[in-house]
């Protein structure tokens, strides 16, 4: 009988291996050509893995083994028939044989409790599902599976966190004096390796400065409405930000530079990573030539990586690339951090959470919405002066957003692109 030799493809340049994070299907099982049977984890991204052809599939790997690229991690019988109640996984059908268990009313008191047990047991979360669910502190049996036999998959959680969860059904500290051990991703395990490269291998130095929001919010607060209308997306900081970043590049080059062993690497172009929260952790997806785009094309740039982050869906592609990074723990609460930067590049730019501060404004005192930001950079290629002008430009273009236009002198809705 024709075998089909799932080979692991290769996830992006420079990827060797990569790790079967959860199988969504089971050993034994039917799959369908193109449906998705397992979720890998590189040193970059989480992947799906999709099923080559139809037939029956045959395990060859375990959850949690390292697989290298092109190694062999299932097989698919081809001949094999499609069974008649054959119910593709993560479909919605899958568990809608449980409301008829009921029906049954000739004994009611052992059948209901019968196929309640069943129903936990079969209903465990993946190892992906469960480590997010901990992660998020998410109590066992709060989502609903829609994998094989009630499954919760991890696009199962990813959907109900987005869906929002009762404050109150999180599980409670129990008073246990148990320990859990989890095995960190492939992807998790790269992220710390390189976190302490970069501390260990650049002269890491970070500057900080304070911008006064006014002016921004004041300005969003007046075209919000009219630019979401125009744009079909809404008017947030980031974009400024963005802005601003691409605006100081020009005049400080060295801080979108990197060093490539006797030589700095000074792009002609921004590509500006944004640091967003997604269910796997931060990912860092990049916006392609910020430099050419408006506050408007920013904004759906940063909106579509984000959603594709939050799904799971961002490519290794997305997330290669950048030349300076933006990162914004202010959504978080954060006052003022010492962000590191992400290597090869030579500087990354932090953002803090906006608090009403006693200012000094024209000889008065008055009350400001301030957000402290930090700029961590490579001193091996980038001087003291270079980085405070740097931030202290991006402080002058948010205080005075019509300095992001060239001439100055427009108004604000050519900013706005209205």
């Amino acid at each position: 009988m024709p075998i089909l030799e799932m080979k692991v493809p290769s996830p992006g340049e420079s990827i060797s291996e990569v790790e079967i994070a959860t199988w969504l299907v089971s050993d034994g099982d039917y799959v369908e050509k193109d449906q998705a049977i397992a979720e890998v984890d590189s040193d970059k991204a989480t992947l799906e893995l999709p099923a080559e052809a139809a037939g029956i599939i045959t395990l060859k790997a375990e959850e949690g083994d390292a697989v290298a690229v092109g190694e062999v991690c299932c097989l698919i019988d081809t001949d094999a028939e499609k069974p008649a109640d054959f119910v593709p996984a993560g479909t919605a059908s899958a568990p809608a044989p449980a409301p008829v268990a009921p029906a049954p009313a000739p004994a009611p008191a052992p059948v209901p409790s019968a196929p309640k047990s069943e129903s936990h047991a079969a209903g465990h979360p993946s190892p992906a599902a469960r480590k997010l669910m901990a992660d998020n502190g998410l109590p066992a049996g709060s989502v609903a599976g829609s994998g094989r036999d009630g499954r919760v998959l991890k696009q199962d959680v990813v959907a109900a966190m987005a869906a929002g969860f009762d404050a109150g059904a999180a599980a409670a500290w129990g008073g246990s004096r148990e320990v859990r051990r989890e095995k960190m991703s492939m992807l998790r395990r790269k992220v710390a390796e390189r976190l302490v490269g970069v501390k260990n291998e650049t002269a890491m130095l970070t500057t900080f400065n304070e911008v006064d929001m006014k002016p921004v919010m004041d300005l969003r607060n007046k075209y919000k409405n009219e630019f979401k209308e125009h744009h079909g997306v809404g008017l947030g900081f980031m974009s400024f930000f963005t802005k601003a970043v691409t605006t100081a590049i020009q005049q400080y080059p060295a801080v979108n530079a990197m060093i490539d062993g006797k030589e700095m690497v000074i792009p002609e172009y921004a590509d500006i990573g944004i640091a967003v929260s997604s269910p796997k952790g931060l990912m860092v997806p990049v916006v392609r030539n910020a430099e050419t785009m408006g506050l408007a094309e920013i904004e759906a740039e940063i909106k579509r990586l984000a959603l594709r982050a939050r799904d799971g869906l961002l490519t290794v592609d997305e997330m290669s690339g950048g030349t300076f990074t933006i990162t914004n723990g202010g959504v978080f609460g954060s006052m003022l951090s010492t962000p590191i930067i992400n290597p090869p590049q030579s500087a990354i730019l932090g953002m803090h959470n906006i608090v009403e501060r006693p200012v000094a404004v024209n000889g008065q005192v008055e009350i400001r919405p301030i957000m402290y930001v930090a700029l961590s950079y490579d001193h091996r290629i980038i001087d003291g002066k270079e980085s405070v002008g740097f931030l202290y430009t991006i402080k002058e273009m948010i205080e005075h957003p019509e300095r992001m236009l060239f001439t100055g002198k427009q108004p604000a809705e050519v900013l706005l692109g209205l």
